[in-house]
């Protein structure tokens, strides 16, 4: 049965290959992210319905405009995928950057409160729904360098577990999905462009890419109305934990 989608972060990643995925299997989508130009070409790309929508998950005010005066047609989202988070910096907490610390709280904390509290109540009132939130292993684990990216995230799988308590009478289904390394503009952003550095966090091993995450939200979108799955973690194989990747020499 066709859905409306409606996706945050779509313009790289997880995010613009769970648009790809969902666009193969015909749902609608409504697409969020900062870069217009990528959004705009991305629904060039895919054959489906596509609403596109350009804010920062950050600004409240722009969250509450574009989300709650929705075309009548696109009202009714039946998946919201909170994808929009980031990574920047990583050294000791005593030696952080206070920009970077709220550029992470604002986008994976706040970011998904805002857009959760803007499309929850029509989900509620129509009692019906799946928020899937994109999580990390940093939210389940800690590791040097990542105190405040991994406050973040378990702040996430915090949510994530109050959110379906709180909708559970509601028949909201509520997923947390963790991934662990993922190859995408995640460690360029987190090292600001420094290339080099982006590259050796992959060096050696295979890791995960968006389209392998995008088919874990769409399996977990799939299970029928009795069936929900709250959290569910994916890793690459030469990766048992935040602190044990097997690399080749």
């Amino acid at each position: 049965m066709k859905k409306t989608i409606l996706i945050t972060g779509a313009t790289a990643g997880i995010g613009e290959a769970t648009a790809e995925l969902f666009s193969h299997q015909g749902h609608r989508l409504i697409l969020t992210g900062r870069r217009e130009e990528r959004l705009e070409a991305l629904k060039n790309r895919l054959q489906t319905e596509v609403l596109c929508l350009a804010f920062d998950v950050r600004n409240q005010d722009e969250v509450g405009n574009k989300l709650e005066n929705l075309p009548e047609a696109w009202q009714d989202i039946d998946i919201l995928v909170n994808n929009a988070g980031l990574a920047v910096g990583k050294g000791p907490l005593q030696e952080g950057l206070i920009d970077d610390w709220e550029r992470m709280l604002d986008t994976n904390v706040k970011g998904l409160l805002y857009v959760s509290r803007s499309i929850a109540p029509g989900m509620i009132a129509r009692k019906k729904g799946h928020i899937i939130n994109v999580g990390s292993i940093a939210g389940k684990e800690v590791y040097p360098g990542g105190n405040v990216y991994c406050a973040s995230k378990h702040a996430v799988d915090a949510l994530s577990k109050a959110m379906r308590i709180d909708m559970l009478q509601h028949g909201i289904k509520v997923t947390n999905v963790a991934p662990g390394l993922v190859e995408t503009e995640f460690s360029m952003v987190r090292f600001k462009g420094d290339k080099d550095r982006a590259d050796n966090v992959y060096n050696g091993m295979e890791p995960l890419r968006g389209k392998d995450v995008a088919e874990v939200i769409a399996y977990v979108a799939s299970t029928p109305p009795h069936v929900t799955i709250n959290d569910i973690v994916v890793m690459p194989t030469a990766q048992a934990s935040s602190h044990h990747v097997h690399r080749e020499q």
